[in-house]
């Protein structure tokens, strides 16, 4: 008999939910920056163990909007945070239940299913004590099954947490092929790593201002993937830093997106980038679906 479940990972921004799925998984298959907000979309991430398959769910962070983009990412948590079999609670090392992880908090007591509260960033303690007063913080706060402190960026505690996990698992049948590690489309996976680079290699409010729409994506004979992507933005000025000077931005971005997709697909990519101004994009709701930011409210 296997056991299968499927897992909320929630949190504030930036706490490191995809950075904790990408160490759960042992790949990356969510994107991640030192930018709150990266994660937009909830992510399946899959993880075989033995006979235990953990259906983990990436979430974006949990935070007040400022847009219908940011109004689409909170739905998202708050329907992930419902008919599950298990909730992660991430949090920093801090000894405060935060605005965020006090609403979380809430709605995790509605469920009565299983929750772990994960504390992340332990490697940036310097006395391991500090813990304990993060721990009784939190235990005043809610009855949590069992609280795992790990460092997603180390590896440290990545274990032990799934050996936590396992130990109140429901039996049951796999949901998703032994092979599989997210349901992720590839081009969604493609779209999303040309965004990871824009988040890394631009400043302030640019990189939050851009969706990646790609509009080819084909594989020749000899198994090179013929890739065409558009990067929209929401001003004009935006766009010319985005290009760049000579177009240098755009084609460091590329070259550097263009390695991670080779590595994810296991094959050489072609890859071809255009720039294009959608204004306001993130108040426009028909933009944010066509984004491929589905949402059911």
């Amino acid at each position: 008999m296997t056991k299968s479940a499927m897992i909320t990972i929630c949190g504030r921004p930036n706490v490191g939910k995809s950075t904790l799925t990408n160490a759960l998984v042992g790949e990356k298959i969510a994107i991640v920056s030192n930018k709150p907000q990266t994660t937009r979309n909830r992510i399946t991430a899959i993880v075989n163990r033995g006979e235990t398959q953990f259906v983990l769910m990436d979430t974006p962070g949990f935070h007040k909007p400022k847009n219908r983009l940011g109004d689409y990412m909170v739905n998202v948590v708050k329907e992930s945070v419902a008919d599950v079999d298990a909730v992660m609670l991430l949090v920093e090392p801090i000894p405060n239940v935060g605005g965020p992880e006090a609403e979380l908090i809430a709605r995790i007591k509605t469920l009565g299913c299983p929750s772990v509260l994960v504390i992340n960033k332990v490697d940036t303690l310097e006395h391991k004590e500090e813990l304990l007063e993060v721990i009784q913080t939190y235990g005043q706060a809610h009855e949590f099954t069992a609280v795992v402190p790990v460092s997603a960026r180390t590896g440290e505690g990545v274990e032990e947490l799934l050996d936590v996990l396992d130990g109140f698992l429901p039996q049951g049948p796999q949901l998703f092929p032994e092979d599989m590690v997210t349901d992720q489309p590839e081009r969604q996976m493609m779209a999303e790593i040309l965004r990871e680079k824009l988040l890394l290699c631009l400043d302030k409010e640019i990189p939050h201002g851009t969706a990646v729409e790609v509009t080819k994506f084909s594989q020749r004979e000899d198994g090179m993937i013929d890739l065409d992507a558009t990067i929209y933005c929401e001003k004009n000025s935006h766009k010319g830093i985005i290009i760049g000077k000579g177009g240098a931005m755009l084609k460091k971005v590329s070259s550097l997106a263009r390695q991670d997709m080779e590595r994810f697909m296991g094959t050489k990519v072609y890859l071809q980038t255009w720039v294009k101004v959608k204004e306001n994009w993130r108040d426009n709701p028909a933009a944010i679906q066509n984004f491929g930011y589905h949402c059911d409210n």
